[in-house]
């Protein structure tokens, strides 16, 4: 099995490179190209997520997740088309809790300009590697709105166990909504790590 390739840039820490794409954290540089993609995927993103769509809220993004792995609250990776360098989306883990809880909550969305190629279950099956092997989380939780289906096909793909439903669970849109609560567990990754390979064609490592 091939392992992860790793490479520097730009004096950033190593990225993690899928076949197709790569992770890498964001920079303040990013930003024209990010908000411009963010304003293209509007009717992609619609009532489920907002992404930071000005200067001000791109650099606030971009300083709550620039935190280091090994002590951050909150690691974020944007999801990179190693091709051309085109943004596909983000994978962000926030509210990183050690201890005996270990756990985080997982956040993501697309760019519609790559949208339905899969670019995003690779680089979230990326980003779930990093997760449990470089960040050592225990668990790894996802909550989505009902009618985003998907969203929904995505953390199934990735094999994520559908735990709850939480009502009025985030205030998205100046309206509270209701979320389907899926988790992954550390116990649970080794095995899924070879149908996640088949099915995205990912050099996960060894």
């Amino acid at each position: 099995m091939r392992k992860m390739t790793i490479m520097p840039t730009r004096g950033e820490r190593p990225l993690m490179t899928g076949k197709r794409v790569h992770l890498r954290p964001l920079r303040l540089d990013d930003e024209r190209r990010f908000v411009e993609q963010v304003r293209l995927s509007r009717a992609l993103h619609g009532r489920w997520v907002q992404a930071p769509s000005t200067s001000a809220a791109f650099a606030a993004y971009v300083a709550r997740y620039r935190s280091t792995p090994a002590a951050g609250r909150n690691v974020g990776f944007l999801v990179v088309r190693s091709d051309d360098d085109a943004f596909a989306g983000v994978v962000n883990f926030s509210e990183i809790v050690r201890g005996a809880f270990n756990s985080a909550y997982v956040g993501y969305y697309g760019f519609a300009a790559l949208a339905g190629d899969g670019y995003m279950t690779e680089g979230f099956a990326l980003a779930l590697d990093a997760a449990f092997r470089r960040l050592k989380l225990h668990r790894v939780e996802a909550n989505v709105q009902p009618a985003n289906r998907r969203s929904l096909a995505l953390l199934t793909r990735l094999g994520f166990d559908r735990e709850g439903y939480s009502r009025r669970y985030v205030k998205i849109g100046g309206r509270w909504r209701d979320h389907v609560r899926f988790a992954m567990l550390a116990e649970e990754w080794p095995g899924l790590r070879g149908a996640i390979r088949r099915v995205v064609a990912t050099p996960l490592p060894a």
